[in-house]
């Protein structure tokens, strides 16, 4: 703040001041409006939750590996298989609550049209998990 005499020299010139007045009081209430309003967003209900003991399920579907040879055979988690067995075995497969994941290992010397069948044979069953199972290619 300046102080200014009361000469007639001094009336003409203008205030470059800023007055920090309206600038404080809009300082102070922002500030009581948020000590009003920050206990509000802390404000919580106090509810008594249940206690439970159970832990949650993990319950993973089954794997069916399923292998062709280069001959064209079919082996079930193992098992030879002929055309006949694989439908009822899929069938079988798909009915069930928690549907199996099956991992196709194909022969790489097999022809894509045998795949192509098994593939098929899946999707008629109703077998909507299916996967093929490869070994990574090493880089020289």
């Amino acid at each position: 703040m300046t102080f200014q005499s009361f000469s007639g020299s001094d009336i003409d010139r203008d205030n470059a001041e800023i007055n920090m007045i309206p600038l404080i009081d809009i300082m102070l209430v922002l500030l009581v409006i948020f000590i009003v309003t920050a206990p509000l967003m802390t404000h919580a209900v106090k509810v008594d939750l249940p206690k439970a003991s159970s832990r949650p399920n993990d319950v993973r579907p089954r794997t069916i590996n399923l292998s062709i040879k280069s001959d064209g055979t079919i082996y079930w988690d193992g098992e030879r298989v002929d055309g006949l067995a694989l439908q009822r075995r899929m069938t079988d497969a798909a009915t069930q609550a928690n549907q199996p994941e099956v991992h196709v290992r194909a022969d790489g010397e097999l022809a894509y049209k045998n795949v192509a069948r098994v593939m098929s044979d899946a999707a008629r069953a109703g077998l909507t998990r299916l996967g093929f199972v490869t070994t990574p290619e090493t880089l020289p």
